[in-house]
């Protein structure tokens, strides 16, 4: 292992996953030598004197003018993330829908064309279909990790090809270099939203990914408390996107970063337990007799685990299951039932989280629409947390043992 260098601007890339979480980004001796990094509560930042303001503007100097543009502690997580996701660059937004939103905007135009997996964020997907169309943006729609449709789909007009891995709720798993050399081979940007992977189970910008969006919010934060989002990247395709965020205004706030970077510093410690907790508790799952089908991509009867064995490092905590012979309603038994995890959306905190799709994200939509997405009355996704895995295991065991099948 390579000793940490003291000097000012960073420290190696060549240092463990740990030690990049707790240093990188940061001045080894920082204002007020404090151990941790100030919360700069500044909308706006003073000039000594009006050359001071003139040299900032033609020396493009590092230093910050007003809060919209950019904050010191905004910065240093920046420089983190950029670091451990092993990319040029980072920009921190105030969420993952904002991060998404604000690439898409700054590198497509009108008449040109996305092309999605369908198994993205439908947040995402409605983004482009319903409001990017208005501004002139074709959105294209392929079966997830169906590459030979994709290429099918890609024109003149195509601009960036776009997915997640795993996806979320079906933890389909992307073949990061066939989606690569797609984009190479015709010319075209790709983004891999990787989320449920983070850079501690998935090395997109490795594989030759443009961008890697992060909705910061989950597993990077770890602590269910704050919204944040994160894109990394080349710092020539980043600085137009930055440039844009400071027109819209979608940055984070001082106390929110903070609240990021200190998460960040048990990265590392959360994804291993992340990890050892989302295969025990989808081996337990897949055994159970009430247990109709776990998606897992560390599972063998995964559809996509050889390509999840080739491309991941690890699994992460998130787990679906269909339950068998189960209604909706038989299916919301076993999620009350549960005393561990907590029903809500969102994963990848320290406490587990359970829900039902159908119900949570899909209960007003037609349900040919609901087939369609994939989306059965009898599925639950499981985010687990880092509690020991032996008590969640038996917290399901007895909420799907005492629960009765209707």
């Amino acid at each position: 292992m390579t000793p940490l260098p003291r000097q000012l601007d960073g420290i190696s890339k060549s240092v463990g996953m740990s030690t990049l979480a707790l240093h990188a980004g940061e001045l080894h001796q920082k204002p007020g030598d404090s151990i941790t990094d100030p919360i700069f509560c500044a909308s706006t930042y003073t000039f000594s004197n009006t050359q001071a303001v003139i040299d900032y503007i033609q020396q493009g100097q590092e230093r910050e003018e007003y809060g919209r543009y950019g904050n010191p502690g905004e910065r240093v997580v920046e420089r983190k993330l950029a670091q451990l996701e092993g990319g040029e660059d980072c920009l921190l937004f105030a969420s993952g829908m904002a991060a998404i939103v604000g690439v898409l905007m700054t590198h497509l135009n009108s008449g040109d064309e996305v092309i999605f997996f369908d198994e993205c964020y439908h947040r995402s997907r409605e983004f482009c279909s319903k409001h990017l169309a208005r501004f002139g943006v074709t959105t294209r729609q392929v079966k997830a990790c169906d590459y030979d449709a994709m290429e099918r789909a890609i024109n003149p007009r195509t601009k960036m090809l776009v997915s997640e891995s795993p996806t979320n709720p079906h933890l389909s798993i992307v073949d990061l270099p066939r989606f690569v050399e797609l984009g190479s081979k015709h010319h075209v940007m790709t983004l891999i939203d990787a989320t449920l992977a983070t850079p501690f189970n998935l090395r997109p910008i490795e594989a030759g990914v443009d961008f890697v969006l992060h909705s910061a919010t989950k597993y990077l934060a770890g602590h269910n408390d704050l919204l944040a989002g994160a894109l990394i990247g080349k710092k020539e395709l980043l600085d137009p996107v930055r440039n844009l965020r400071g027109i819209m205004g979608s940055i984070n706030s001082p106390h929110n970063a903070y609240l990021l970077q200190r998460g960040l510093k048990t990265f590392e410690l959360r994804m291993q337990r992340h990890n050892a907790n989302g295969i025990g508790i989808a081996q337990f799952l897949e055994a159970h007799p009430r247990v109709e089908k776990v998606y897992y991509p560390g599972l063998p009867s995964h559809s996509y685990f050889e390509v999840a064995q080739r491309t991941m490092s690890g699994y992460g905590g998130l787990i679906t299951f269909l339950i068998k012979d189960a209604d909706w309603r038989a299916t919301a038994d076993i999620v009350d039932a549960v005393k561990i995890p907590r029903i809500g959306p969102s994963l990848g905190g320290v406490e587990s989280l359970i829900e039902q799709p159908m119900v949570m994200s899909y209960f007003e939509a037609a349900p040919e629409d609901r087939l369609k997405w994939g989306i059965s009355d009898n599925m639950i996704r499981l985010a687990c947390g880092i509690e020991n895995t032996d008590d969640l295991i038996e917290d399901l065991r007895q909420a799907l043992d005492s629960t009765v099948r209707r």
